[in-house]
């Protein structure tokens, strides 16, 4: 199956950010691509974290999601859409929310961002929680894909990165892909990004697909980018620095099916949490 990580450097203004995501999802298509996978805040981002609350919309219903189905059916994609703002408990409060829509428009699943990211180094700080309120259940959807295979797929974001426990438990269910849209800091993303993907791929032999934010924001902020797919042994099968852009990759079932095979350390486990 072919897979299609799209990095962005979104703005503050919608209409721009879904312009630069239509632009780069027709890339993915015409290089045939059957998964598209858009980076965590594709929508907007703005001066400030509370910006996101202007553009919010329902479950089911608004601008945004409209965009995403239409994207989905016209271009005979499925698409993960990054992450968008839906209403959560009060006006002031939202979700980060990722959702999935098949090639007829329809959204089969959401997932809710669990872990909310805080950091403060004393020059940059972050604080999630002012403003989202914190999914918790996982989330998974399948693909039955032109190979003959129907790929299980898990979905998170970003921070969630952090928190192998999640990972597992898709493993557990037999998740052969895992996604991961994010806007890693520059700062946590050199240290850390590509080192974590590619242990939670060897860790759970699985296929992990990373759409990332990858620039400088009009706001100043700086995001890492390296939108990445990596295989089961941990392999980088393609990547981009920096800037808008369409990674893609070939995502062979065959190899996931001999590499789980020669190292069985999935049926292998021990410890595991109650």
């Amino acid at each position: 199956m072919k897979v299609a990580a799209l990095q962005m450097v979104s703005t503050g203004i919608l209409d721009d950010n879904l312009n630069q995501a239509a632009t780069l999802l027709a890339q993915a298509a015409a290089q045939g691509a059957e998964l598209a996978i858009l980076p965590e805040y594709f929508c907007l981002i703005g001066q400030r974290d509370s910006d996101k609350l202007s553009i919010q919309e329902r479950f089911g219903t608004g601008p945004i999601q409209a965009f995403l189905a239409t994207q989905a059916k016209t271009l005979g994609l499925w698409i993960v859409g990054g992450t968008m703002p839906l209403s959560a408990s009060g006006p002031d409060r939202v979700y980060n929310s990722s959702l999935v829509f098949n090639p007829q428009g329809e959204c089969v699943a959401r997932y809710d961002k669990i872990h909310l990211f805080r950091f403060d180094n004393g020059h940059e700080s972050y604080d999630e929680s002012k403003v989202l309120d914190r999914g918790d259940t996982p989330a998974q959807f399948e693909l039955p894909s032109k190979d003959g295979h129907r790929w299980t797929i898990g979905l998170s974001v970003c921070y969630d990165l952090r928190f192998a426990e999640l990972y597992r438990g898709y493993a557990a269910t037999g998740c052969d892909l895992m996604l991961v849209p994010s806007a890693f800091t520059h700062t946590t993303g050199q240290a850390h990004w590509e080192v974590l993907l590619r242990a939670r791929a060897i860790e759970n032999l699985a296929f992990v697909a990373a759409a990332a934010q990858g620039g400088v924001h009009p706001s100043g902020r700086q995001t890492w980018g390296q939108s990445v797919l990596i295989d089961p042994w941990g392999k980088v099968l393609a990547q981009q620095a920096q800037g808008a852009g369409v990674v893609v990759a070939d995502l062979d079932a065959t190899q996931l099916a001999q590499q789980r095979s020669q190292l069985p350390a999935l049926q292998h486990r021990v410890l595991v949490a109650s």
